[in-house]
């Protein structure tokens, strides 16, 4: 037993050496965030979403020292999006077509990045009450992907805006800090054809 554990621990290094971003590969990831509001809107609303990301690295790496990195275009489907508010539970559903993602260069497990998106929320009660049931998004992440032999996790902070953009009369719209935990992998074009 001992043997066998000297074995694991010895190895384990050797299983983080796999997919990480590279040139023409590609990013699928199931992930999952919640948050509260913040200041500067309305007050007193949680949420929590769940979504779906394809991604296109579309750069080599280029930049200056620690800025160094590649470029990264994805696309989320959100099949679930909650709106907790007082008057209600909102439930929705939504699109995030335009994701701008910075992976920063790095050689070990850890790749940080920076992210800009944006897309529209459809729910089933208006947000914030009152107001209109189809929003747009638009945010920005900072986050590290851990990679791992057969997949990589991504922890992140993003801050989300919510608003109708003028849809109603009223528009207060909604700003949220929110955690996102994702479960994914990088895959390169040769591996797409396998």
């Amino acid at each position: 037993m001992k043997k066998l554990l000297g074995v694991v621990v010895l190895c384990a290094p050797l299983a983080w050496a796999q997919a990480r971003p590279e040139d023409g590969g590609h990013e699928l990831q199931l992930w999952t965030g919640g948050g509260h509001s913040v200041s500067g809107g309305t007050s007193k609303i949680g949420v929590w979403n769940v979504g779906l990301r394809y991604g296109w690295i579309l750069t080599r790496p280029h930049g200056p020292g620690f800025l160094k990195g590649r470029f990264e275009y994805a696309v989320d489907a959100v099949p679930a999006f909650l709106v907790f508010q007082p008057a209600n539970t909102a439930y929705g559903a939504g699109v995030n077509p335009l994701n701008l993602k910075w992976d920063f260069g790095t050689r070990g497990r850890a790749v940080p990045y920076f992210e800009l998106s944006g897309g529209t929320l459809f729910t089933i009660h208006d947000v914030p009450t009152g107001t209109s049931s189809v929003n747009f998004t638009s945010g920005a992440a900072l986050g590290t992907h851990f990679l791992g032999d057969t997949h990589n996790w991504s922890l992140e902070v993003r801050y989300l805006h919510i608003s109708n953009a003028g849809l109603a009369a009223r528009n207060p719209g909604i700003n949220t800090v929110q955690v996102r935990v994702g479960i994914g992998k990088f895959f390169s074009r040769a591996q797409g054809k396998r």
